[in-house]
């Protein structure tokens, strides 16, 4: 039996997206995003490089078509992406209504979010307070921080000294259909941390918040740093996705990075975590070699959003992308004969472009298998379903193979 992997490169848009001027940053709305051209343009004019130089270099993932499905996504050329198709190449739109991780995984996996996400709109004062206080309630504490939008770092720096002081935790939310609690590992304790998110989530997920998420951070003021001990809980997906499929039938499923907290661990048989996508690399690596016939591996790699497309660090994401691409290079030399991997995205995140929130593209959808085909503009649904059609699975939702 054949294997399949399937892999996100975490905000990695291609712009184009059609309703892009329904999501906003800010008061701004996302028409004209495209992270992945955006980058090209600031590396050829020479705007990107601290730590790098020159036009931007992903031979591996170009030679597939990445530089085609920017061209097809929204019609811009990117400088130094201009290979001539040689694998499986289109670009993918989403349908669920909304920018975030977990409904571009879930459509990726065969499952539209069928209901709109409950958004935090306000920038202070952002959570009710009902709300406020059922979370000092579930922490054991006579109130919180923070209750405002703000990156996570910048709220560790602003209140982390604060935090040690009192004891509160630093709840904090974003334009994502987010809640996030900081708290200091060993001040407040991680499994402490870890349990008042886990009590305080089916309270949001009911109002339609997507994720709680746990921000663990250490050190003293001035010099405080996130852990890897992060911890998403997030609501389930509504309906069976490609992981649940393939486990019911008897295959091996592998999940790298956030793929179980996105997915609340359904349908993942073996978790690879990490502390950095370089490690979470190892693991994909490892798989190529190892994973059993028959299997699926759904990996995420998370830095592109996390630490240079919120933080509009240009220069910081292309050297992760050029990084990201020779890494994937060793990856395809490693498979077999008769073996799928897919390398797409979830949403958007342009460093170049105003606030600090996703934006809303279209995505690439590269393959490694098939040869060369040019399956054009497909829908996200339709990457689960054409995983699900090369693993033998019944078909299932709305998707449809593009194999």
């Amino acid at each position: 039996m054949s294997r399949a992997f399937l892999i996100v490169m975490d905000s990695v848009g291609i712009g184009g997206a059609p309703d892009a001027g329904a999501f906003f940053n800010d008061t701004t709305p996302d028409t004209g995003a495209n992270t992945l051209l955006h980058i090209a343009q600031a590396c050829a004019a020479g705007a990107a490089d601290t730590g790098r130089s020159g036009p931007l270099r992903m031979p591996v993932l170009d030679a597939l078509g990445l530089g085609a499905a920017v061209r097809l996504a929204s019609g811009g050329t990117a400088p130094g992406l201009g290979a001539a198709p040689q694998g499986l190449w289109g670009a993918a739109t989403e349908l669920s209504r909304g920018k975030d991780t977990p409904s571009g995984h879930w459509e990726l996996a065969g499952v539209p979010v069928p209901w709109e996400w409950h958004y935090f709109r306000e920038t202070e004062n952002s959570f009710p307070p009902d709300l406020v206080a059922q979370v000092a309630r579930a922490a054991g504490t006579d109130g919180i921080l923070g209750n405002c939008h703000a990156p996570g770092t910048a709220i560790i720096e602003r209140l982390g000294a604060e935090h040690l002081r009192t004891g509160w935790p630093i709840c904090y939310t974003s334009a994502d259909s987010v809640f996030q609690i900081a708290a200091h590992e060993e001040a407040f304790g991680l499994e402490r941390l870890l349990t008042l998110c886990r009590e305080i989530a089916p309270v949001l997920h009911a109002m339609r918040v997507g994720r709680v998420i746990a921000r663990p951070f250490t050190g003293r003021p001035g010099q405080f740093i996130r852990t890897p001990n992060r911890r998403d809980f997030a609501i389930a997906p509504p309906a069976p996705t490609i992981l649940d499929r393939a486990q019911a039938a008897g295959r091996a499923t592998h999940a790298i990075g956030k793929i179980g907290d996105i997915f609340s661990g359904r349908g993942i048989g073996q978790l690879h975590k990490g502390k950095d996508d370089a490690a979470l690399m190892l693991h994909l690596l490892d798989l190529a070699d190892t994973a059993e016939e028959g299997s699926l591996t759904f990996a995420n790699f998370v830095e592109f959003d996390s630490l240079y497309g919120h933080r509009r660090d240009v220069a910081g994401y292309a050297r992760a992308l050029e990084w990201f691409d020779a890494q994937a290079g060793l990856f395809l030399q490693r498979l077999r004969p008769g073996d799928l991997a897919i390398f797409t995205a979830d949403h958007g995140n342009d460093p170049t472009f105003t606030g600090t929130d996703h934006t809303r593209e279209r995505v690439p959808v590269l393959g490694h298998g098939f040869g060369l085909k040019d399956v054009g503009h497909v829908g996200y649904v339709d990457v689960g379903a054409s995983v699900a059609a090369h693993l033998g699975l019944a078909p299932e939702g709305p998707g449809r193979s593009f194999l």
